[in-house]
């Protein structure tokens, strides 16, 4: 079966498009949830969500599956995954100090949902009307490929015939505490769909999604790849200092 991109937002600091991404030079500015979404409903959710409420907002308007005068999408056979290492720990760490000083009952109940560690992925399944499954993953450099993999994985298995893929990473005084210095406070997501899906509803793909593979070995995944893709990659995303990828084609390091 075929998986495809259909759509492609970002929500970074200045950037309000995947072209301006590719050009972009450095962090400008801050991302404001409440100029794109509204105010309506941002009031009691922590920096996380609503960057990946504006990351969601963008990909699904891009995928055309949310344009003027229609605000959700309202399909049970869409998926949501969201990759966040950092994502609410500012709520987290919060909630557990007043635990640890006032007890329980010191808790804001507007701060309990959000300390769910899958707060982000719930936040936007709501808002939209995506009622597919819904899952976070947190697994350090690669969480945000294993999104797009495991968004994949339903699409196979016909648990969805869409999946939203967002990966967001917030910046605040906690975080800044934890990772010991500033952290780009933004999101970008991808819309995944099966071609047939997309076809019928007449949607553009932008890209395939083709083999992957996972291991130490640099060398070893891409002879692995090479079987399955014979085509040569027209970019690598790597950092400078990874060995054994040929050379030839440009390389950008996402760190």
């Amino acid at each position: 079966m075929t998986v495809i991109v259909t759509g492609v937002g970002v929500a970074m600091p200045g950037v309000d498009s995947v072209a301006a991404l590719a050009t972009a030079r450095g962090p400008e500015g801050t991302v404001d949830p409440a100029a794109l979404l509204g105010r309506k409903g941002l009031r009691y959710k922590d920096r996380a969500t609503q960057l990946g409420l504006c990351a969601a907002q963008r990909v699904l308007t891009d995928a055309g599956l949310l344009r003027e005068g229609v605000t959700t999408v309202d399909d049970p056979r869409t998926a949501v995954l969201v990759s966040s290492n950092l994502g609410n720990v500012d709520t987290v760490c919060r909630v557990t100090r007043t635990i640890a000083e006032e007890g329980t009952h010191g808790v804001s109940p507007m701060d309990t949902p959000n300390a769910s560690s899958n707060i982000i992925a719930s936040e936007i399944a709501i808002r939209f009307g995506l009622r597919g499954p819904n899952l976070t993953l947190c697994n350090g450099p690669a969480s945000g490929l294993d999104a797009v993999r495991w968004g994949v994985s339903l699409l196979r298995a016909d648990r969805a015939d869409r999946a939203v893929v967002v990966g967001v990473e917030p910046d605040n005084e906690i975080v800044r505490d934890l990772v010991g210095g500033a952290v780009v406070d933004g999101g970008a997501a991808l819309v995944l769909e099966r071609a047939e899906a997309a076809q019928a509803r007449g949607a553009t793909p932008r890209a395939v999604i083709g083999a992957h593979t996972r291991g130490p070995d640099v060398a070893g995944n891409i002879a692995e790849l090479a079987e399955a893709e014979p085509d040569q990659p027209a970019v690598w995303f790597a950092p400078a200092s990874a060995p054994g990828l040929p050379a030839g084609r440009p390389r950008h390091d996402l760190t």
